[in-house]
């Protein structure tokens, strides 16, 4: 069967989903693919909202007859592609193909920690331990063990960091209950597969680098397919680069604790050492009062006390590793806390050294922790090396993988020099569906004031769509502030509008408020930008606060704005230009996702039509009515919601004529 032939109006494609029109982009895109395959080539294929990418690189893919990874850039897209969209195509297309989802480790209950949790007891809510019987329960009747089925127990909830493992602590062929482990379960279903369904993070981690024993299905694969392409740079960087957590430390002392307690009760010194390391990690976060972002080599003179509490921390993991060492053969788990130990402990030693010409080595302080990251500046050499190690096909498809429909950035950073490139439009008609507005008079970005004058400017327009928003900003500071603000306005307005915010919550849950709540708002930063799909009238304005520029204090960044200036390039055009341009169609593309979609797209930074580098982003959005006038911008609203609704009202009444007739 030709692709012409499945995806023609009479074909496979119209006979199973009532209404489906062929669309000339998906099928161009889909032969594209196709040839792609063919030749164990690499493309990179950039297809608006509504082009329909997904069947397009789907049907080709199953056709082909080989053995195929898709990779995600969210586990919820991975969900819809597993639970809906490969076995709606594998079904119209009627091939035999097995298609499995893999995870990883930390998505699937661990029968052994499971155990262990239960028998310790160690809860800090007593919601902790109803979700442990829930998991239990679920533990007993899943197939697949994915936390993400498990009833009644939220992904994010406490309880699933003590009943699931890591590449740490599973004790693999020793583990006692190595036979029913969900993880070699659906590893093994994923060997036997034709379309193994996984995410960026774990292609990375598993089946790329090899971390965590899922590395053969490359090899095996004939075609690799990254759909939302355009987060691999970053998730690329992470894992050719090294990170040391809080967390992994502290998670190394509680285990080695629990393990001392079950197989070394008499050696009463390890117990003690742990206890000590733990308190050691928390000393270290207290040091700093609030987040910090710094290269390794600032911390030196910003906060001199940061090395030498890191030294008394790293002397207690050296305590720790000396002790772990005398009793390791008491226990494969002891074992493994031991390993664990001495790779922190040459980690750490890594990261005290000063940063090389290909890395940067930097320190990330969040609310509740810190990280340790040793980072490469350059990924393209490394990420170019390993896909020119095994002929086979590469496709790498996005909504926003172009700046103004050059690939140039998207290729420099992956070193996909040689590759096909490709884009598709989108098939809505955006000019008379949606409207820019970018508002005047409005103060400089970086001023005090500016957050409230989005606010405000956004304010009229929340009354013409009466609420159905989404407000998005590119920092926590600003959307919290922002937050507040709108909460002022409603109550003089005498508006009891829901209004909610990012945080409070999981995204999911919040998600699913927003579309149920009429006249609902959401206050969000850059978490909501992307993979988020709210069609018809309950998502009609979407409201971006600045130009999302990466902050300049950004340690990798000014370390790589560093070498593209040594190379006689522009750091601003070359690199800081097209993220921020990609990163802005993609909180852009929020608002219209459907062919029936009316919406006001707001931009309040004036930069966008004022400096000459706005043009090439502007250039780079979808084709929308512009204009910088409010009373144009709601006139247009109000018109094409008319007409909509008038096409809606003849729409019904001409098939109710038919139906009569």
């Amino acid at each position: 069967m030709t692709l012409e032939e499945v995806f023609a109006d009479n074909g496979p494609f119209g006979a199973a989903f009532p209404g489906y029109k062929l669309r000339q982009p998906q099928l161009e895109m889909a032969q594209a693919v196709e040839r792609t395959i063919e030749a164990r080539g690499q493309l990179i294929a950039e297809a608006g909202t509504g082009t329909g990418k997904t069947f397009a690189y789907l049907v080709p893919a199953l056709l082909s007859g080989g053995k195929v990874i898709v990779s995600t850039g969210t586990k919820t897209l991975q969900d819809q592609l597993f639970n809906r969209d490969v076995p709606s195509v594998r079904d119209v297309l009627k091939v035999p193909a097995i298609i499995a989802l893999l995870k990883g480790r930390s998505n699937y209950v661990c029968h052994y920690h499971l155990a262990r949790a239960e028998h310790e007891g160690r809860f800090m809510r007593r919601e902790d331990i109803a979700d442990l019987q829930k998991v239990k329960r679920y533990a007993n009747t899943s197939g697949s063990g994915d936390k993400a089925a498990c009833p009644g127990v939220a992904e994010d909830a406490p309880i699933w960091a003590q009943v699931t493992s890591t590449r740490d602590n599973c004790l693999g062929q020793d583990c006692p209950n190595h036979k029913e482990c969900f993880v070699l379960k659906a590893r093994k279903d994923a060997q036997e597969a034709d379309i193994v369904v996984v995410n960026h993070h774990l292609f990375f981690a598993d089946v790329w680098l090899k971390d965590e024993g899922a590395g053969e299905l490359l090899p095996a694969c004939n075609t690799v397919i990254f759909d939302e392409a355009h987060q691999l740079p970053e998730v690329a960087s992470l894992f050719f680069g090294d990170t040391l957590t809080n967390g992994q430390i502290i998670e190394l002392a509680r285990d080695a604790r629990a393990e001392a307690l079950v197989v070394a009760k008499d050696f009463v010194m390890l117990p003690n050492a742990a206890e000590a390391l733990e308190k050691s990690v928390k000393d270290v976060r207290l040091i700093f009062k609030d987040t910090v972002r710094l290269p390794q080599h600032e911390l030196k003179e910003k906060f001199p006390s940061f090395f030498s509490q890191l030294v008394e921390m790293t002397g207690h993991i050296q305590h720790l590793t000396e002790l772990l060492a005398k009793q390791a053969e008491r226990g494969e788990g002891l074992e493994k806390c031991y390993k664990r130990a001495a790779e922190m402990l040459a980690l750490l030693e890594k990261w005290q050294k000063s940063d090389s010409a290909e890395t940067v080595h930097w320190l990330d302080v969040t609310q509740h922790g810190f990280l340790l990251h040793i980072t490469p500046l350059n990924i393209a050499d490394l990420f170019q090396k390993q896909v020119n190690l095994n002929p086979r096909a590469w496709i790498f498809a996005s909504a926003t993988l172009a700046v103004n429909h050059h690939f140039t950035h998207f290729q420099h950073e992956l070193g996909l020099w040689s590759a096909e490139t490709a884009t598709w439009d989108s098939p809505f008609d955006y000019k008379q569906q949606a409207v820019l507005y970018v508002p005047q008079d409005m103060p400089q970005p970086n001023t005090a004031e500016y957050t409230r004058a989005v606010v405000e400017k956004a304010w009229p327009l929340l009354q013409t769509t009466q609420g159905h928003a989404f407000l998005l900003f590119t920092s926590l500071r600003a959307m919290r502030e922002a937050h507040e603000i709108l909460l002022e306005k409603l109550k003089e307005a005498g508006l009891d509008w829901p209004v909610f915010l990012q945080g409070t919550g999981s995204r999911t849950e919040l998600l699913d408020q927003f579309r149920k709540e009429p006249n609902a708002i959401l206050v969000a930063s850059q978490t909501f930008w992307e993979g988020i799909d709210v069609r018809g009238e309950q998502l009609s304005l979407v409201v971006i606060d600045k130009l999302p520029f990466s902050p300049p204090d950004d340690p990798v960044l000014s370390a790589r704005m560093e070498q593209l200036t040594k190379a006689g390039r522009s750091p601003f055009m070359d690199y800081q230009l097209p993220n921020a341009t990609i990163t802005l169609k993609q909180g852009a593309g929020r608002l219209i996702r459907d062919e029936s979609d009316i919406g006001i797209l707001m931009i309040a930074d004036s930069r966008l039509v004022e400096k000459q580098y706005g043009k090439m982003i502007w250039k780079s959005l979808p084709p929308m009515y512009r204009s910088r006038d409010l009373a144009n911008v709601q006139k247009f609203y109000a018109v094409q919601k008319q007409k909509a609704r008038t096409n809606d009202v003849n729409g019904e009444a001409s098939a109710a004529e038919n139906q009569a007739n």
